[in-house]
């Protein structure tokens, strides 16, 4: 048996907080999930990052910015992941909000024992 680390890559609306609101009732249409770093995966770096951004009328995000962050090596990942996202467009007469939408993409590995059909070779 081998045991290898899986990565496992979460996404989750942030706590909604008075000047970001995770509640802006706008719908994904296309979410992209940022790629665990190689470095991080190979350093069994774990984290988190929180995301904010608005969306525009037409459903792309924009002023993307990091509010908090574990560890920086996820951040990039966490950005271009948002900046690739879009969300169902708006009709001209719905007022929009103003309010900030928010992710928080967490980035935990989890060991996963791999069985092989190959038996252990004798040794002697």
């Amino acid at each position: 048996m081998a045991c290898l680390l899986s990565l496992r890559l979460f996404a989750a609306d942030a706590e909604p907080s008075p000047d970001h609101d995770a509640g802006t009732k706008r719908v994904p249409s296309y979410t992209v999930m940022p790629d665990y770093p190689t470095v991080a995966r190979r350093d069994r770096i774990q984290g988190e990052v929180q995301v904010c951004f608005e969306i525009t009328r037409e459903g792309r995000t924009r002023r993307i910015a990091v509010r908090r962050s574990t560890h920086r090596l996820f951040e990039k990942p966490a950005i271009r992941a948002v900046r690739r996202s879009t969300y169902v467009p708006v009709a001209d007469d719905v007022v929009l909000s103003g309010i900030k939408s928010c992710r928080t993409f967490r980035f935990t590995l989890e060991p996963t024992v791999m069985e092989t059909d190959d038996p252990a070779p004798a040794s002697g």
